[in-house]
């Protein structure tokens, strides 16, 4: 039943996509040569307008010291409206119906901003006046779209990795981090025979699952995996992927997980690892500011570390998600609008020391040092990304819902053949819709 409802949903946003790439659906980007939009003056006073900004569940209070002292230098008012999980599945949904706020964290890849369908619903970001402030490896690396701006990045881009309890780690005798997956099971292992819980899993809040399957396609993805999938020349059903997504059903299957990882949460998942409960989490930057609401830099230095993981050795997987940047969506209200570009200016100028500070996050502003207090593994992360291989969000020309059908496989609703199966249907059907050829 599940494996239906997956392709039933598979086709709605096929069609939503089909609709929206209509070049009549909406407004065509500025035309080459033509100038691009003003950049308001970042504090300019804005007294009477509201903004809106969606935000996740794992982002909803990343804004609020930004927001507040956007507010006082502008008299602007800000909300920030928390779209339940899954986000992604639920902003398209309601982008689709014509709802659309001012601004809204998203994932910056080309993958999701062509799901966003950017050409018609956002709004243009060329010519910031941040750019040249930020790190030359940073400033391209993500939020573009057929050479077209369409996303701010605000903070690091996330790696795919292993968090893990230092504190557990010592006390069970393991006095180094694992080299590869391989080594990182067999810890696994060890650490279960001395009556630890060695990885938490949320499969309840179901985004998290598909990291299980993407670091083990990190040396894969060095070597040309996604072009292959974006050909048609590799499918999900082919061993490679197909291969990751057993191995993950196997370890599940030894035991190696929390015995509640069909209910187990985000927050759930923060407690775990923070209170020593479980050992290891593989997850994505926007897990460690949970941990940041949770625990201070001491506690979480002397707790917390961090290590990327690849079959090969310790090869992270990029993946900007949608913590780490911010869209600004075509509304119709030439002054809204402008006032969003507005916010952006302001957050990534002369805002965007007391963001980081009070996020205490690594600057991505040269002339921006990190501030104090960033915690070593937040500092460890950063340092992965310029070995880290792309994900599937990032190279892919489309983003199945994998974590989706990942999830169903974990409560025992689909076969690890079902979800490749499935996740292979929306592939075609999506990359058909955005014009990708071979489908």
């Amino acid at each position: 039943m599940k494996l239906v409802q997956r392709l039933a949903t598979a086709a709605a946003l096929v069609l939503a996509v089909t609709a929206c790439s209509d070049p009549a659906a909406g407004p065509a980007a500025p035309a080459e040569g033509a100038s691009p939009a003003a950049w308001p003056s970042p504090a300019a006073r804005l007294d009477g307008t509201t903004l809106t900004i969606w935000a996740a569940q794992n982002s909803n209070t990343a804004p609020k010291a930004v927001i507040d002292a956007f507010t006082q230098a502008t008299g602007a008012k800000v909300e920030v409206v928390t779209i339940p999980d899954p986000y992604e599945q639920g902003v398209q949904t309601k982008v689709a119906t014509g709802d659309k706020p001012d601004l809204a964290f998203w994932q910056p890849t080309a993958s999701m901003l062509t799901a966003l369908n950017a050409r018609a619903n956002l709004q243009p970001l060329d010519g910031a006046p941040w750019l040249s402030t930020l790190s030359p490896e940073l400033r391209d690396i993500t939020g573009l779209l057929d050479e077209t701006r369409y996303a701010a990045l605000i903070t690091s881009p996330a790696v795919e990795g292993v968090y893990y309890n230092k504190e557990v780690f010592a006390a069970n005798g393991i006095t180094g981090t694992p080299k590869n997956f391989d080594e990182m099971v067999e810890v696994a292992r060890t650490l279960k025979g001395k009556g630890v819980t060695p990885f938490f899993e949320m499969a309840g809040d179901k985004w998290a699952t598909q990291w299980w399957v993407q670091v083990q396609l990190a040396d894969a993805a060095k070597d040309g995996l996604w072009d292959r999938v974006n050909t048609g020349k590799e499918t999900f059903e082919d061993q490679t992927i197909l291969d990751a997504i057993k191995k993950y059903r196997a370890l599940i299957d030894e035991g190696l997980f929390n015995a509640d990882i069909k209910t187990a949460t985000f927050e759930d998942q923060g407690e775990a690892l923070l209170s020593g409960e479980a050992a290891m989490v593989m997850q994505v930057n926007s897990f460690f500011g949970q941990l940041q609401a949770k625990a201070g830099t001491a506690e979480l230095d002397k707790k917390i570390g961090f290590f990327p993981i690849s079959p090969s050795g310790n090869v992270g997987t990029f993946i900007p998600d949608q913590s780490n940047a911010l869209v600004a969506f075509r509304t119709g209200d030439a002054a809204r609008e402008a006032a969003a570009r507005q916010l952006l200016a302001y957050w990534m100028g002369p805002g965007y020391a007391g963001f980081a500070a009070d996020r205490k996050t690594v600057s991505l502003r040269t002339d921006v040092p990190s501030p104090d207090g960033v915690p070593q593994a937040l500092l460890d992360v950063h340092a992965s990304l310029g070995r880290s291989a792309g994900s599937m969000q990032a190279l892919a020309v489309a983003n199945p819902d994998l974590y989706l059908n990942l999830a169903d496989m974990v409560v025992g609703s689909l076969t690890p053949e079902e979800v490749a199966a499935a996740t292979q249907k929306q592939f075609a059907q999506l990359a058909k819709a955005a014009g990708a050829t071979g489908f």
